[in-house]
């Protein structure tokens, strides 16, 4: 396990604020729709940050940016070498919170994540140490190399955003998230995730191979760099710090989404409950993630409300991790995906 904090990265400047003081009477509305725009223009910077540093995975940075301003979890899923451990860096790197790191292990306990108390002999008592958790961002390196006891252990700070040790309940640093990166079951030495944990996660991703040219762009540059395989991070630059994060997912959950909108994305979710090939449909919570999602997309294309696309934008990657397919589906070859898609074509979007 390794730790980082905002000291240990090189701060090119500092992270702008996100509302600049009026120098002259402004109404509440005009004032709201300048502090979306600064937002706007925060995130953008910041995804395009990301992307100097992971190249090729540009859709995955957007989800990622959708996760972070949405307020949720994301689990990463890729073979190994796509880049999701350097994407988690890159973006500690860059929104300059406090960082640490878990190797998920098959020895690894619950305590090694959590914390434990330790006995203190110089007082003669017992004292709490905190675990790698407390902190902002948490990168889950190969969750599912743990048993599910271990991988349970992030379920409460997930949720609750706080932590029980020793009886006492422990708040978790704001803003909190977490971003696990897994291999695909079909790899050895693998545990599949339990079902209460992947419904916490707001988005599962797939990192796919880079194309032609963005892979030629990527050795390029990585073998200019002294670092044996991979990009170094600590040139990029700190675009916010923990307070422009939340004041970031604080204006989104505040845009406005019309209530057609917000029919359609709980229709979608619950198209998944009674759709045929699906043995098991997505919960009330992928409703909830989805108008986040939608919210998060909307302000980080600069848009002043939440469109019927921006939820069909996030749909997949919240839904993709809730659903299961049905035995005769899986058999005939058909992958979650396309059944996600076929319910995207065929339930009816409203027209704003």
């Amino acid at each position: 396990m390794e730790r980082m904090s905002d000291q240990t990265h090189e701060h090119v400047g500092s992270a702008e604020p996100v509302a600049e003081p009026a120098t002259e009477p402004t109404s509440p509305a005009s004032t709201q729709t300048q502090q979306r725009q600064r937002a706007s223009q925060l995130a953008q910077a910041l995804r395009n940050e990301l992307q100097k540093a992971v190249i090729g995975q540009n859709a995955v940075i957007e989800d990622v940016m959708t996760a972070l301003i949405g307020g949720g979890h994301v689990l990463l899923e890729g073979v190994p070498g796509l880049g999701k451990t350097l994407l988690v860096r890159a973006l500690a790197s860059c929104i300059g919170c406090e960082f640490a790191r878990i190797q998920f292990t098959p020895d690894l306990m619950p305590s090694d994540v959590t914390g434990h108390a330790v006995y203190d002999l110089q007082t003669e008592q017992f004292k709490l140490r905190k675990g790698p958790l407390f902190t902002n961002l948490l990168l889950a390196d190969e969750i599912n190399r743990a048993p599910a006891k271990t991988q349970a252990a992030l379920l409460e700070a997930m949720q609750e955003r706080q932590v029980t040790l020793e009886g006492r309940a422990l708040p978790i640093p704001q803003p909190f998230m977490v971003l696990a990166t897994q291999n695909p079951i079909e790899q050895e030495g693998t545990y599949p995730l339990p079902e209460a944990e992947l419904d916490r996660f707001m988005l599962k991703l797939r990192m796919d191979y880079p194309e032609a040219q963005e892979e030629l762009d990527m050795v390029r540059q990585v073998t200019r760099s002294s670092r044996a395989d991979m990009l170094d991070v600590r040139p990029l630059r700190v675009i916010m710090q923990a307070r422009e994060v939340q004041v970031l997912q604080r204006i989104a959950s505040e845009l406005p989404i019309d209530e057609h909108v917000l029919d359609y994305a709980v229709r979608l979710a619950r198209s998944t409950r009674t759709w045929p090939g699906l043995n098991q449909g997505a919960g009330p919570r992928a409703s909830i993630a989805l108008v986040r999602g939608g919210r998060a997309r909307a302000l980080l294309r600069g848009g002043e409300f939440v469109t019927p696309d921006d939820i069909k934008g996030c749909a997949r990657a919240v839904l993709r991790h809730r659903v299961k397919l049905s035995p005769e589906l899986d058999i005939e070859g058909l992958s979650v995906d396309q059944v996600l898609r076929q319910i995207l074509d065929q339930v009816s979007a409203p027209r704003l």
